[in-house]
C-alpha cells in the first residue's frame, strides 16, 4: 500500500533509477527515528550500501521540480474531504527554517522575536519558505493540513551567488497557487492571513489579466482599517450629472463592524478544537485592494472565548459568514503541519550545503508527510480506527497524529525492508 502509494506520486520522474531513489529516500525518512539525513535514513532501511549512490542522485540526477509538486497535488485530490464547500481550499503562509552557517546556500538574517524564544539570538539565519498546502474537511474535528508545494524567499540584499531571480513572498504564493489551480478542476479558495492581504496577491488571484490563467477566491483577514464601501446604486438619481459612480457610499472601517447594514446572525462551528458559538454580520461590498470591479463579502464575528471581533474578507461571495469563520480558522491547521515537519521529520535537522539537495530535501519532507497522511485516510477507510494507538490516559484524542503513523510503519520495519529490497533487486535486475 505505502510503495503504491509513493510510485503514484513518482509518475514526474524520467527514469526508472529515479523512481528507486525517491521511494527508498521518502521510505527511509518516514522509519527514521534520529537524525533525518540521508544517511540516518538508509541506516534505518539497511541499506547502508546505497548511501553514495542517493548522495550523488540528490546532487546530480534529474529531478522532476515542477511535475513532482503537481503530482502530489493529483494524489491529494483523492483523499477524503478534499472539496469544502464547494471549494478546492487552500492554505498559503511562510515559515522560516534554522541554519546557522552563512555558507549555507539560500539563507539570509532575519529577525527574531525575543519574547517567543529568550534563549535565542535576535538575529539568526534562516530559509524562509513560501508554502502552499491542502486543507481537508473533517467533521466535527479539525481540518487536515497537508503541504503540498513551497518556494525559498530570498532577501534582495541578500541573493544567493547563483544567479537567483528576486521575488517576493507575494509573487511566490501567487505562483504556487496558480500553479495548482491550473491543473485540476475549481473552484478554488486560498485562505491565507492577514500578511498577503495585498493587491499583489489578491488582484492576480481574483482577477487574473491572462484569460487562460484560473480564477482564485481568496479570503484573509481584514485590516482595522480597511477601507469598504457599499455597491454603487444600479439606476442612476432623476437629473443625477456626472459620469455612474463606480463606489458606493463609504461603509463603517472593520473595528466597527457592528455598525455595518444588515442584521446580527447566531449560528455554532467548529473552531480552534471544539465547537463554538458564532455571532456574526456579513455585508457584500466593494473592497479597495480588490477594486470596484468584484464584490466581496466582508464578516464581522464574534466567537466564544475570544474577546476581539474577527474581521474577514472574501472574494466567494456565495459563502455564508459562518463558513467563511470555520475556513479561516481551519488556516491554523497549517501551523501544526510546520510543527510536524520541523519536529516529527527533522525539516530543521537537514544537511545539505548546496542548492539542489536543499531544495529537494525539501520537497521530498512534503511528499513523506503527505503521503503518511494519504496512507492514514486509506487505512481508516480499509479498517476502521483500530490500527492506532488509542492512549487510555488522554481520552479526549480521537485523532492520529503523523506520530502515531510514524509509530505504526516502524512496527512493521522488517517488512518493509525485505518488500523494498526485493522491488529494488528486481528492478535493477530488469535493466529499467
Amino acid at each position: 500500500m505505502w510503495q503504491a502509494l509513493l510510485l503514484s506520486i513518482a509518475l514526474g520522474f524520467s527514469t526508472a533509477n529515479g523512481r528507486r531513489r525517491f521511494v527508498e529516500w521518502v521510505t527511509g525518512l518516514a522509519l527514521n527515528v534520529e537524525e533525518h539525513t540521508i544517511t540516518q535514513s538508509l541506516i534505518g532501511l539497511d541499506r547502508v550500501q546505497d548511501w553514495k549512490a542517493l548522495e550523488s542522485y540528490v546532487e546530480y540526477g534529474s529531478w522532476p521540480d515542477t511535475l513532482l509538486p503537481l503530482a502530489l497535488g493529483w494524489a491529494v485530490d483523492q483523499a477524503p474531504g478534499r472539496v469544502w464547500h464547494g471549494y478546492r481550499v487552500w492554505a498559503g503562509d511562510d515559515t522560516k527554517v534554522h541554519r546557522t552557517s552563512k555558507n549555507v546556500w539560500g539563507t539570509c538574517t532575519f529577525h527574531e522575536y525575543t519574547a517567543r524564544c529568550p534563549n535565542r539570538a535576535t538575529t539568526v539565519r534562516a530559509h524562509n519558505w513560501v508554502v502552499l498546502g491542502a486543507l481537508l474537511h473533517n467533521p466535527e474535528q479539525p481540518a487536515w493540513f497537508v503541504p503540498v508545494a513551497g518556494r525559498l524567499y530570498f532577501r534582495k540584499t541578500q541573493l544567493p551567488p547563483t544567479g537567483e531571480e528576486f521575488r517576493t513572498k507575494c509573487e511566490l504564493l501567487v505562483e504556487l497557487a496558480r500553479q495548482q489551480a491550473s491543473t485540476r478542476p475549481g473552484p478554488h479558495l486560498l485562505v491565507c492571513d492577514g500578511g498577503f492581504a495585498l493587491g499583489s496577491v489578491v488582484q492576480p488571484l481574483v482577477r487574473p489579466d491572462d484569460p487562460k490563467q484560473p480564477r482564485v477566491d481568496v479570503l484573509t483577514r481584514l485590516r482595522h482599517d480597511a477601507r469598504l464601501s457599499a455597491l454603487p446604486p444600479v439606476q442612476r438619481r432623476a437629473g443625477q450629472r456626472g459620469p455612474t459612480p463606480k463606489w458606493g457610499r463609504p461603509l463603517a472601517p472593520p473595528r466597527q463592524g457592528g455598525r455595518w447594514p444588515g442584521p446580527w446572525h447566531a449560528g455554532q462551528a467548529f473552531l480552534y478544537g471544539r465547537l463554538r458559538q458564532v455571532r456574526w454580520k456579513e455585508v457584500v461590498c466593494l473592497w479597495r485592494v480588490l477594486g470596484h470591479q468584484t464584490a466581496v463579502k466582508a464578516v464581522v464575528a464574534e466567537v466564544e472565548g475570544y474577546r476581539q471581533r474577527f474581521t474577514l474578507v472574501t472574494s466567494a461571495t456565495d459563502l455564508t459568514g459562518l463558513q467563511v469563520v470555520e475556513l479561516f480558522c481551519a488556516r491554523f491547521r497549517q501551523e501544526d503541519g510546520f510543527r510536524d515537519l520541523k519536529q516529527r521529520l527533522g525539516w530543521e535537522e537537514c544537511r545539505a550545503w548546496t542548492k539542489k539537495p536543499i531544495l529537494r530535501t525539501t520537497q521530498v519532507l512534503f511528499v513523506t508527510m503527505t503521503a503518511l497522511r494519504l496512507l492514514q485516510f486509506q487505512l481508516e477507510e480499509a479498517s476502521g480506527d483500530d490500527w492506532w494507538l488509542h492512549p487510555p490516559w488522554n481520552p479526549h484524542k480521537v485523532r492520529p497524529s503523523v506520530l502515531d503513523m510514524e509509530r505504526l510503519l516502524r512496527q512493521h520495519r522488517e517488512q518493509i525492508q525485505r518488500c523494498l529490497a526485493a522491488w529494488l533487486e528486481a528492478d535493477e535486475k530488469a535493466g529499467k
